[in-house]
C-alpha cells in the first residue's frame, strides 16, 4: 500500500467517524424527552369532537373560532376525532381536553381508563354543549362532566341569569344576558356537585323542564383535574359572537389553569 493510500484511508476514516457522531448527537436533539413534552403541554390543548349520535352543523364553526382564539393566546392547538388520542402518553402533552359538542359512545374502555388518569393527575376538561350528550353509560364522566342531556325544545331566544360574575368565563358578561340557543333540559340538577355560573330564566321561553334553578354553565374540581362546561353553542352564529367567544375562551383557560394568566 502506498504512502498516499495509507493518508486517504485514514482521512475517510475520520470523516465516517464525524459523521456518524454528528448523526448520534442530531438524533438526541430530535428525540423529545417526556419531560420537554409535558413543558410543551403547559401551551397546548387538544379539541376533540368526535360523535356517534347527532353531529352539529356548528362543529366546524367551532374548531374555526377556537383556533383563532388559540392563535391569538399563542397556544397550540390539536384536533381530532380519533379516539386512539386518549393514551397515556399522548394526553400527557396536553393540559386541557376539550370536549366540543361530542356525542354518543366515544371512547373504548382503555381509552376511558386513560383519560381518567390523565384528569387524577392534574388535567383539564372542557365541555361545550352536547358533551352532555356523551357517554351515557360511563357514571365517571358524568360525575365529570356534571348532568347529562335529557331533551331540548325548539331554539328560541331567553335570558340568563349570570350567578358569578367573577370566574374567567363569566366576568364580561352583565348580571342578565339575552341569548338565543337549544336550551337543554337535564335529567338531574348538578348545582349540588359543581359551581353554577349560569342559569337560564325559564319564564323568558316555553319549553323549560327545570323549574326555577336551571343550570346552563358551571364549573369544579374534579379528583385532582378542572372541569368547566356550557350547554351554550348549538348554532353556528355563536362561534361569531364575542360575548360567547370570550365565554368559550375563559371556560377553556379555567380548564388549563391559565385563568390568572389571560
Amino acid at each position: 500500500m502506498t504512502r498516499r493510500m495509507i493518508v486517504n484511508t485514514g482521512i475517510v476514516a475520520l470523516l465516517l467517524g464525524f459523521l456518524i457522531a454528528c448523526g448520534s448527537q442530531s438524533g438526541a436533539v430530535q428525540q423529545p424527552s417526556r419531560t420537554s413534552e409535558r413543558n410543551q403541554g403547559a401551551r397546548m390543548i387538544l379539541v376533540f369532537s368526535k360523535t356517534t349520535g347527532y353531529r352539529h352543523a356548528s362543529i366546524k364553526d367551532g374548531k374555526e373560532a377556537i383556533r383563532k382564539l388559540a392563535d391569538q393566546h399563542s397556544v397550540h392547538i390539536d384536533f381530532t376525532e380519533d379516539s386512539s388520542a386518549f393514551s397515556d402518553e399522548n394526553l400527557a402533552r396536553y393540559k386541557v381536553v376539550v370536549f366540543l359538542s361530542t356525542s354518543g359512545t366515544i371512547l373504548n374502555a382503555e381509552q376511558k381508563a386513560a383519560f381518567e388518569r390523565y384528569m387524577h393527575a392534574g388535567g383539564g376538561y372542557a365541555g361545550i354543549h352536547s358533551a352532555t350528550d356523551t357517554e351515557y353509560d360511563w357514571a365517571w364522566y358524568g360525575r365529570l362532566v356534571g348532568a347529562f342531556f335529557k331533551n331540548h325544545p325548539h331554539i328560541v331566544r331567553a335570558s340568563i341569569n349570570v350567578e358569578d360574575q367573577q370566574h374567567s368565563s363569566t366576568s364580561m358578561l352583565s348580571k342578565k344576558w339575552e341569548w338565543t340557543d337549544e336550551w337543554y333540559n337535564f335529567r338531574t340538577n348538578p348545582r349540588n356537585t359543581v359551581h353554577v355560573l349560569l342559569t337560564v330564566d325559564e319564564s323568558s321561553y316555553q319549553g323549560g323542564e327545570m323549574g326555577k334553578d336551571h343550570p346552563i354553565a358551571w364549573y369544579h374540581e374534579f379528583e385532582g383535574g378542572r372541569a368547566w362546561y356550557t350547554a351554550l353553542g348549538h348554532r353556528p352564529e355563536s362561534y361569531n359572537d364575542p360575548l360567547f367567544l370570550a365565554h368559550l375562551w375563559g371556560g377553556i383557560s379555567y380548564a388549563a389553569g391559565w385563568s390568572n394568566e389571560q
